[in-house]
């Protein structure tokens, strides 16, 4: 058996999350292309679920990306699962990383 190290980025998702950090659709694709050029396995491009703007981007990147896998993460929910599918058809390979609400916030919402 040989053990894999897989580097799983999240800066185009969790790194809008920052204050004063939110990127337009071009600023994540040229990060996207770095992250590919770093040879990054895969790239969670955006939550394509929660917006129109995060679904044209992970749509973007999965177009232009093609030795990375690209990722949206989803709610573990049809619709949110959907979504992330439809933005993800372009990718050479994809993954939808998704996730149960365990905060109180986070079930209401």
């Amino acid at each position: 058996m040989t053990d894999k190290l897989i580097i799983f980025d999240t800066t185009l998702r969790d790194g809008e999350q920052s204050p004063g950090a939110s990127m337009t659709k071009d600023e994540k694709l040229r990060i996207a292309r770095q992250l590919e050029r770093l040879k990054v396995d895969v790239i969670e491009a955006g939550f394509a679920a929660s917006s129109n703007g995060d679904f044209d981007a992970v749509k973007t990147i999965a177009d232009h990306i093609k030795d990375s896998t690209v990722c949206s993460l989803s709610r573990a929910n049809d619709r949110d699962i959907a979504r992330s599918a439809e933005a993800l058809k372009g990718a050479n390979r994809a993954r939808i990383h998704t996730f149960i609400a365990t905060s109180p916030l986070h079930m209401e919402k």
